[in-house]
């Protein structure tokens, strides 16, 4: 989010305009915004030079601040969003030992109130883009995303033995070590086919701390889980553990399976299906803000009166189109 030397620009050009009286002007009328050894500058020369560096940019941005207002409310959510990402923001240049109000000076804000608002109105272009792709979402993707992705939540323990690897290690001390925790892994198997209780050994030597002490017990939810863990538990049996340890990123699991609750029905979901697919679609396809926003902008009513600014607001849209289709066949 930064505000380039044209919006600034363009800004200080609009100022001049409308302090007419006080510019001195050519005999063809045209207004003298500065002059150096006889060189006179006027308000057309910056325009057509401002806009040859990218006014149609600066021009977009300005109408969409107006219409993107117009469209979304600023609710609980968005202040809360810029909020959020101010202080982030700050923490970051603070933690290097930079300014972050001359941070902000550079880059165009006066303050932090101007760049909160400039995050404000990035949370409500999100929010359009999204509402654009809701309404493009059909009955049948929605119904294909339910039988495959929808299960009923699994209640399950888990035993996790994490390798104790550091970044200093060899890739043969760090062999050694994942050796060593799945051996442990599997001795603990051995424990459990000896009759010895689940919950019992968790508390004894699981690695995960969220649920060591409650005896390993969790509820597994699909996509809220390592894929790993995921294919494991759901081919489990009631009242089975695995055989194996199941390695993942955070080590070796040791899982059990309690039961299974039934699938929601799709109604009781349809909403969240619907979140999920926006926002796989918004990751998958970085058009489709631009798709959303240009749509907005001929809702209402979108006309630029400049050839040249139009020729390029229209070469813009069709470039990051071409972009997208072009990334997504690659």
């Amino acid at each position: 989010m930064k505000k380039t030397l044209l919006t600034l620009g363009v800004c200080a050009l609009t100022i001049g305009l409308v302090g007419c009286g006080q510019t001195p002007t050519l005999k063809n009328g045209e207004e003298v915004v500065a002059s150096v050894d006889g060189k006179k500058f006027t308000a057309e020369d910056l325009y057509q030079e401002l806009k040859a560096q990218g006014g149609q940019a600066t021009l977009v941005n300005m109408i969409d601040e107006v219409i993107v207002n117009k469209e979304i409310e600023t609710d609980e959510d968005a202040e809360t969003y810029a909020e959020s990402q101010l202080e982030s923001y700050k923490s970051s240049y603070e933690s290097y030992g930079q300014d972050f109000n001359d941070a902000l000076n550079q880059a165009g804000y006066k303050d932090e109130d101007d760049f909160k608002d400039a995050l404000i109105l990035e949370y409500k272009k999100q929010v359009i883009a999204e509402n654009y792709v809701k309404d493009q979402i059909t009955d049948a993707e929605i119904e294909e995303y339910y039988e495959d992705n929808i299960y009923g939540d699994i209640e399950a323990r888990h035993i996790l033995i994490s390798p104790e690897t550091t970044d200093d290690m060899s890739d043969e001390e760090k062999d050694e070590a994942e050796e060593k925790a799945k051996k442990e892994a599997e001795d603990i198997i051995k424990k459990l086919d000896d009759g010895e209780s689940f919950a019992d050994l968790a508390k004894e030597y699981s690695d995960d701390s969220g649920t060591a002490s409650n005896g390993g017990k969790l509820t597994v939810t699909y996509g809220d889980v390592v894929d790993e863990f995921w294919d494991a538990v759901s081919k489990l049996k009631n009242k089975t553990y695995t055989e194996e340890p199941v390695k993942s990123e955070y080590g070796y699991h040791i899982i059990y399976r309690i039961s299974q609750k039934d699938k929601p029905s799709l109604n009781d979901v349809r909403d969240d299906i619907i979140d999920d697919l926006t926002e796989e679609k918004l990751n998958n396809d970085s058009s489709l803000q631009t798709e959303a926003l240009d749509e907005l902008r001929k809702k209402y009513n979108l006309k630029i009166n400049d050839s040249d600014l139009e020729e390029a607001y229209n070469d813009s849209i069709k470039e990051a189109l071409a972009q997208t289709e072009e990334n997504s066949s690659n």
